[in-house]
């Protein structure tokens, strides 16, 4: 995944990432333990109602855990990702 490489190995100014963290009953995309923060990469199908209250609820429960939640959608990825890790990075610096 293109966002990913981006990501692991401490390649985004030396934070680490890790994905596919359970966090509670959920599991996370991708999360910065040390900013507590998770971003998270919405499909297609993220667009309906039933999906858009599971999001809601899911991002309400982690900003109650102290998490901070990042949401794009794979076309962000796919056409703009140096906006997307611009972004994150305000997002990392902005704690």
């Amino acid at each position: 995944m293109r966002l990913w490489g981006n990501l692991r190995n401490k390649a985004l100014q030396g934070h680490k990432f890790n994905r596919q963290v359970p966090i509670g009953p959920y599991i996370v995309d991708f999360f910065c333990h040390e900013a507590k923060l998770v971003l998270e990469v919405d499909g297609a199908t993220h667009g309906d109602a039933h999906e858009v209250e599971y999001d809601k609820n899911r991002t309400a429960f982690l900003n109650a855990q102290g998490y901070r939640v990042i949401r794009c959608f794979n076309a962000d990825v796919f056409e703009n990702l140096n906006g997307v890790l611009d972004t994150v990075l305000i997002a990392l610096n902005d704690r």
